[in-house]
């Protein structure tokens, strides 16, 4: 019954996300066009109140997710998820009480922590689409299907993890020290290298794959993926650009997931929370972009994210870390940046007058 449980859960918010995606990434609108800041952020908006909202169906109707409605049901998913909760002799509705309030927090960690990360993946999608010189009124048309192919991979990623972790309890810790190691290292080259803010289009791994296999166009005012030419296909720098695009999130789905399964391993909810993160991504993007040097110290507190999550990972079976503590502590690690940031502009603009 759990598993028929599961499947009309899933697809349900499978269908919810097509409506959505159809709506937000342009399906029913065709004209190409860079959205305004004043629409990137009336969406970012949207996606983060659709994103609190399923907080709160999590939070009173989270048991529904599997269809555990009984002691013995609930039980059976703190044992198998390792929910850091003790149901001992409480009652059903009291039982599914705490157990939903638990995922819900679970879930809105798992979504702060994926959030957070997205942004620094916009950055790179931003230095992407200004090393190869495509044109604004484009991004909406690659984003739409770099979202699609994010969210696709998500899914195999996400839950081929679960299925490991599940038989390989040991892997977990594989993650931990795969964050440490991310976390380390983005915070030296924050403290001690210097950017380079061009991607090298000729040398990239994936144009060199892409180049291999399909005729490339350098057509870069072309507007489709693909363009016919003396009856020949070739593929465009828009196609190029969306390769680059999904090798990118790859890369980053290695740190970001596994530190959503620092704070639950239940894979629904790391799926949920990864899945709201994506989808205001493009919104976020047209966003950042008008913001992208104000947060100075957000990639030093994402590091320090890193960090943390990875040692929670390390430590779980000697200290357990409560969903409410790592909430706590991964909010204020972001909200110290941010402030931090801004006192940094503050001090700089005072600066320039003086």
């Amino acid at each position: 019954m759990s598993n028929l449980n599961e499947i009309i859960f899933f697809s349900s918010f499978l269908a919810f996300i097509a409506l959505m995606l159809g709506i937000d990434l342009g399906f029913f609108q065709k004209k190409n066009h860079a959205l305004s800041f004043k629409e990137a952020l009336s969406w970012t908006l949207v996606w983060v109140t659709i994103s609190i909202g399923f907080y709160f169906l999590i939070r009173f109707h989270g048991n529904w997710i599997h269809g555990s409605d009984t002691i013995a049901e609930i039980q059976n998913r703190i044992s198998t998820y390792h929910h850091p909760i003790d149901i001992t002799g409480l009652g059903v509705q009291d039982a599914i009480a705490l157990y939903n309030k638990n995922l819900s927090l679970e879930y809105l960690t798992g979504y702060l922590i994926e959030y957070s990360l997205s942004v620094d993946n916009v950055f790179v999608i931003v230095l992407i689409f200004i090393s190869f010189n495509i044109q604004p009124k484009y991004f909406k048309r690659v984003l739409f299907w770099g979202i699609l192919g994010a969210i696709i991979m998500r899914f195999i990623f996400i839950f081929a993890a679960s299925a490991l972790i599940q038989r390989f309890a040991w892997f977990l810790y594989v993650f931990g020290v795969m964050l440490l190691i991310i976390g380390l290292k983005m915070a030296y080259d924050f403290l001690f290298v210097k950017k380079d803010e061009q991607i090298d289009t000729e040398r990239h791994p994936v144009v060199r794959i892409v180049s291999r296999f399909f005729s490339v166009s350098h057509d870069e005012h072309a507007e489709t993926f693909f363009i016919r030419q003396q009856g020949k296909i070739y593929v465009t720098p828009l196609f190029i650009v969306l390769m680059i695009i999904e090798f990118t999130d790859v890369l980053f789905a290695v740190d970001s997931v596994p530190a959503v399964f620092s704070v639950t391993q239940d894979p629904y909810i790391v799926f949920f929370s990864n899945i709201f993160a994506i989808l205001g991504l493009r919104s976020l993007f047209f966003l950042v972009m008008d913001i992208m040097n104000r947060f100075h110290y957000l990639k030093l507190g994402l590091a320090a994210l890193l960090f943390f999550v990875g040692m929670k990972m390390l430590v779980h079976d000697v200290f357990k870390i409560s969903t409410n503590i790592s909430l706590l502590v991964i909010a204020s690690i972001l909200l110290i940046s941010i402030l931090a940031s801004n006192i940094r502009n503050l001090i700089m603009k005072r600066n320039r007058i003086n």
